[in-house]
């Protein structure tokens, strides 16, 4: 079996999906977690695009969220049956990305003027948006976002969930049952049951 190293900030972010889908394929890694201020101004050069996670499979550094967890999604048979499966599932896993740094731009703002400004379109406008297809997708296919079956889009949304719920201050499956029973039959797969227990408990 492989070796991993996960290496990103001390928080959830775009590392939990990751670390979501590692722990459901019963995968054993290093969680490494880097101090931001002092410790990742020093090693941001070393790093293939100068930014984090960074997931080591054998030594070997391999960068960027999305195609991190397309690779375990295929090593761990969620990517669908076909290369149309796999397109449809991509382009999900890609809006919650985008959903996801739209919650972050506004999180992580310093003005408090632009972050007050931010926040409010984004829970009033682009997240509910976002969350309602995404429930029409789930209530469409029976209960995923594509084929009737989990992909590695529907554990990367529920890796997400904690995230924008606590930015936005927002039930973010209040309303959206779909969605709502989606992340129940996640959080019970008994690898990602086993993570949320013992992961440390973050906001962000």
């Amino acid at each position: 079996m492989p070796h991993y190293k996960l290496t990103y900030f001390n928080v959830m972010g775009l590392g939990e999906p990751i670390r979501f889908l590692l722990s459901y394929g019963d995968l054993e890694f290093e969680d490494i977690r880097v101090e931001r201020e002092n410790e990742w101004p020093k090693m941001k050069k070393s790093t293939v695009f100068g930014q984090l996670p960074i997931l080591e499979i054998d030594g070997e550094s391999f960068s960027q969220t999305l195609p991190i967890c397309r690779y375990l999604g295929k090593q761990l048979n969620l990517i669908g049956k076909t290369d149309l499966d796999a397109l449809k599932i991509d382009g999900v896993a890609n809006a919650l990305h985008d959903l996801r740094k739209n919650v972050a731009m506004f999180y992580r703002e310093t003005d408090p003027v632009i972050k007050k400004q931010r926040k409010e379109e984004s829970v009033n406008v682009t997240v509910p948006f976002y969350l309602d297809k995404l429930e029409e997708l789930a209530k469409t296919n029976g209960g995923y976002f594509h084929g009737g079956k989990l992909s590695y889009a529907d554990i990367f949304f529920v890796a997400i969930h904690d995230s924008i719920a606590n930015a936005c201050e927002i039930p973010v499956t209040e309303n959206r049952p779909s969605l709502k029973s989606l992340r129940e039959k996640v959080l019970a797969l008994p690898g990602i049951k086993s993570w949320i227990e013992k992961r440390p408990k973050l906001q962000f």
